[in-house]
């Protein structure tokens, strides 16, 4: 319950590097001191604004972006859920020149990885992280030696992943079961699928396609597991946790709650 500093703050301060955190990146004192440095690049990483276009001139090689997906799909801020979301089996990393659009900038290169079949938000992004630092190092060692190339990213399959909305992580059990299960990978480690059984707000954290059918949101079994109606199939829900309450499998939370066939998920 304490604010502790990012990976590269900690890294930058071990190392005794000068560190600005602007409150906002328009300060003219900010751009001139972009532009003392004599920077040859500027590296972004996940990070949610657009630059202004001031400062993609201002370092030699420009700005370069290591972006959680193969462009041109899944542009934007939420490309490893948004991947996740939809099924993808494949993505992976691109290493790319900035310019005043939205992650549309010339590609130097591309690293590919598969999506395993339980892979989450956070493994995914994990492997990705390392995948995307040995492009980046390769990237600005071809930039030192002269031989970075860049390629415009295709103008077919584009997609564009938004940020997630608190909204989107509810649980619709009119949806099929399959895009349920992925959408609670999605969503761990954080910020959690969400539901409702009756009054109890709880977050499912694990969770898998069974077949069985009935009315969507509909208790199917009780007993030592708990299976819920979809709009095809039924999520078999794993781990849970309660408002207030520690994630816990799910035999505990039936435990001492008289959860029968016919309750109801919101």
């Amino acid at each position: 319950m304490r604010s502790v500093p990012s990976a590269v703050k900690a890294a930058a301060l071990r190392h005794g590097l000068e560190l600005l955190q602007p409150g906002s990146l328009r300060e003219a004192s900010l751009l001139a001191r972009i532009q003392q440095a004599k920077a040859d690049a500027l590296v972004v990483a996940a990070y949610g604004l657009l630059l202004p276009e001031s400062f993609l001139q201002a370092p030699q090689h420009g700005a370069i972006n290591v972006h959680a997906s193969l462009l041109p799909r899944w542009r934007g801020a939420a490309p490893i859920q948004r991947a996740l979301l939809a099924g993808d089996g494949r993505t992976g990393i691109s290493i790319m020149r900035m310019d005043a659009g939205l992650d549309t900038g010339p590609v130097f290169m591309q690293r590919a990885l598969d999506i395993g079949a339980q892979e989450d938000f956070g493994t995914l992004h994990d492997r990705l992280a390392a995948l995307g630092a040995d492009a980046l190092i390769e990237t600005l060692a071809a930039l030192a030696a002269g031989n970075a190339r860049t390629t415009p990213q295709a103008r077919e399959g584009v997609t564009y992943a938004p940020k997630i909305e608190k909204g989107e992580t509810y649980l619709d059990w009119r949806r099929p079961a399959v895009e349920l299960e992925r959408a609670v990978r999605a969503f761990r480690p954080s910020p959690g699928a969400a539901a409702r059984l009756g009054d109890e707000l709880v977050k499912v954290w694990r969770a898998s396609v069974v077949e069985e059918s009935g009315s969507a949101g509909s208790v199917l079994l009780a007993r030592e597991a708990l299976h819920v109606a979809c709009g095809a199939q039924a999520l078999a829900i794993e781990e849970l946790q309660p408002a207030g309450g520690r994630r816990m499998a799910i035999a505990d939370f039936l435990r001492g709650r008289a959860i029968t066939a016919g309750a109801r998920f919101a």
